[in-house]
């Protein structure tokens, strides 16, 4: 009997289910890849939308009123809701501007703080003095 080179039947299907192994662990690598830029894609517009909104509320001539509001932006083919809290800080001359961006599953994607010089306070008239 002669003996000639060459793979088995049975080596070759082992060989073949190695890479099918292999294969399918880079589709699932890839699958989880397409899925993180799509989240980071989302929570960078988020973020962008959230420094507008703040940027705008600290650039404004009129100080934005303390409290809670909030509103829709459109930014990148999608409607991002918004909450800006303006509250006083520990210095009476300066108030914080925090905006949080939804997206429209509701999960808060962007935030942002800023700090800008408070509305002034009308001045109180205190009747003389006899």
């Amino acid at each position: 009997m002669r003996s000639e080179g060459g793979f088995t039947l049975l080596e070759i299907l082992v060989a073949l289910a190695v890479f099918s192994l292999a294969a399918l662990a880079l589709i699932r690598l890839e699958t989880a890849s397409v899925r993180g830029a799509a989240v980071l894609d989302r929570t960078l517009i988020a973020n962008m939308v959230a420094r507008n909104i703040a940027i705008e509320a600290v650039t404004d001539g009129a100080p934005p009123t303390r409290g809670s509001s909030g509103g829709v932006e459109a930014n990148g083919g999608e409607s991002w809701r918004w909450t800006r809290v303006v509250t006083p800080t520990a210095d009476p001359r300066i108030v914080r501007v925090d905006v949080a961006v939804q997206g429209a599953s509701g999960q808060v994607l962007g935030r942002t703080t800023m700090v800008r010089p408070a509305p002034e306070e009308p001045a109180v008239q205190r009747p003389p003095t006899p």
